[in-house]
Formats: C-alpha cells, structure tokens, sequence
C-alpha cells in the first residue's frame, strides 16, 4: 500500500508544479554534436564535388536527355 501512496503523491506533486506553473529544467541538447554533424557533412559533399563534378554532370545530363 505505500507504494500506492507514494504514487499518489508524486502525481499530486506533479499537478501542483503544472498549475502553480512551477519552473521546468531548461534542455539543453547536445547543439555542438549537431554543428559538428553539420559541417563535416557540409566537408564532404564539398569535397565530393570537387573530385567528381565533371563525372557527376554528365550522369545528370545523360538523364535529363533521357527524360525529355
């Protein structure tokens, strides 16, 4: 029975901190794993276009004469 209490009273405690409108734990993420993420994609697909772009056009324009 007292973990029924125990429930009980967390849930009440959790109520009044929503209607009191009590202050919530700010979350943070994890932002610099993101903007590293971002950049060495950003690396890559540079890099990529710089050793295959003229192989990479030409695919792309055999396919669009293809289509049209």
């Amino acid at each position: 029975m007292t973990s029924t209490r125990t429930l009980a009273r967390r849930c009440h405690q959790a109520a009044l901190r929503l209607a009191l409108g009590a202050p919530r734990r700010p979350e943070r993420g994890d932002v610099p794993g993101w903007v590293l993420i971002t950049l060495m994609t950003a690396l890559l697909v540079a890099a990529l276009l710089t050793v295959a772009q003229d192989e990479l056009v030409r695919m792309f324009q055999r396919a669009m004469s293809t289509v049209g």
